[in-house]
């Protein structure tokens, strides 16, 4: 049985916001739509499955807790390095 297709969306504004702040989510042709929209701004794409299941279970437009902080800054990392690629291009 093939699962159902999952997505969320950070923003994260370092001068802003004092954590990421859930700003999307949701499954299925939702999940499609996010996935789209991230490719159709050339925004990066992160799978992890257990983060997923938490992030989907937070309400829109909030922090997330301090648990994920560690989960998420690995995301920013990720990010960051693919930032300092397509800049060396």
């Amino acid at each position: 049985m093939k699962s159902t297709k999952k997505a969320a969306a950070l923003k994260y504004n370092k001068h802003e916001d004092s954590a990421p702040v859930v700003v999307a989510r949701g499954q299925g042709l939702v999940a499609k739509k996010i996935i789209a929209l991230a490719k159709a701004h050339n925004l990066p794409l992160y799978e992890d499955k257990n983060l997923m299941q938490v992030l989907e279970t937070l309400e829109l437009n909030t922090e997330i807790p301090q648990e994920l902080y560690q989960a998420v800054a690995e995301i920013l990392v990720f990010v960051y390095r693919l930032n300092q690629q397509y800049e060396k291009t």
